[in-house]
């Protein structure tokens, strides 16, 4: 097609698409043009904003690393992953649902562990904590031999593949549910913390005058064949920035209760797996930040 005007452009894109194979691919590649063309008029996007725009998709590969995925925190910053989330649990979004982002510091082969354990692997000062969860299906019955692979930052706001020096996989372990769908292990109690904001997402957030702190959490990531694999996050009801998440993950469904007893701290909380796709995620990161980063 040969273009006569500018909106001539979208339809020789979208003519262009008949060769798709797949009918799914050429359904979302097709309402991708559309959007993107219509947004593009809608807001009269200049050249110069434009060539802005593209620096700034280049720079969220260039900052992606090993250890940091910039793609799923600025996804994270635009409400995106959540969106996707609760669209897609809870019964297509019809209730509430303990599904929540992954997030961009999930790790695979976590190290697997005994119920009880402890997932503390390198000195890491901070308050105790216990937890005890529970696995059930929508009819409240226990889901045993359930994985769930568990993680959270430190008291002082970093992962372990942020920081050199956490031992590797500090804070992270892999846990099984025994016949009553219950789980338990020990911990310290974690922080909110500030995303980083070197990249893109800084970008974002400096230019609406936002914060860039997350409300203390722990992940969780619950996997059981013949049941739809679920991310969670279960917030700290305490944290000041509980209802001005710079990810804009937390859910009523999802507020813990973090009880003190001391200088001790306990929770308890139960995960709800509908039936479907017991299909892992790809993991965002795959290893530790080295000294300097």
């Amino acid at each position: 097609m040969i273009i006569e005007t500018q909106e001539d452009v979208t339809a020789a894109v979208l003519q262009e698409m008949h060769r798709t194979p797949d009918p799914r691919t050429r359904e979302i590649l097709a309402a991708l043009v559309r959007h993107l063309h219509a947004f593009a008029r809608e807001v009269r996007l200049t050249e110069r904003e434009f060539q802005e725009a593209v620096a700034l998709v280049n720079a969220i590969g260039q900052r992606t690393s090993p250890s940091h995925n910039e793609a799923m925190l600025l996804a994270g910053a635009l409400g995106l992953s959540n969106l996707v989330c609760l669209m897609n649990n809870g019964g297509n979004g019809a209730r509430p649902t303990q599904a929540n982002n992954l997030g961009p510091f999930w790790r695979k082969d976590s190290p697997r562990c005994e119920d009880g354990a402890s997932i503390v692997r390198s000195p890491t000062p901070g308050p105790e904590l216990r937890f005890t969860g529970w696995v059930k299906d929508p009819a409240g019955r226990p889901i045993a031999g359930a994985e769930v692979d568990v993680w959270h930052s430190s008291p002082v706001g970093l992962y372990e593949n942020q920081d050199p020096s956490q031992a590797d996989m500090n804070l992270r372990g892999k846990f099984t549910t025994g016949p009553d769908g219950g789980f338990s292990f020990r911990s310290v109690k974690p922080a909110g913390y500030p995303v980083p904001v070197d990249g893109p997402t800084g970008v974002l957030l400096r230019a609406q005058r936002r914060h860039n702190f997350r409300p203390a959490h722990i992940h969780f990531l619950v996997h059981k064949p013949g049941f739809k694999t679920i991310a969670s996050q279960v917030y700290d009801p305490g944290d000041p920035h509980l209802e001005t998440d710079s990810q804009f993950g937390v859910t009523r469904a999802l507020i813990g209760n973090f009880v003190k007893a001391g200088e001790r701290y306990s929770l308890e909380f139960s995960f709800v797996l509908e039936p479907g796709e017991s299909r892992l995620p790809n993991p965002p990161i795959s290893g530790k930040a080295s000294p300097g980063r």
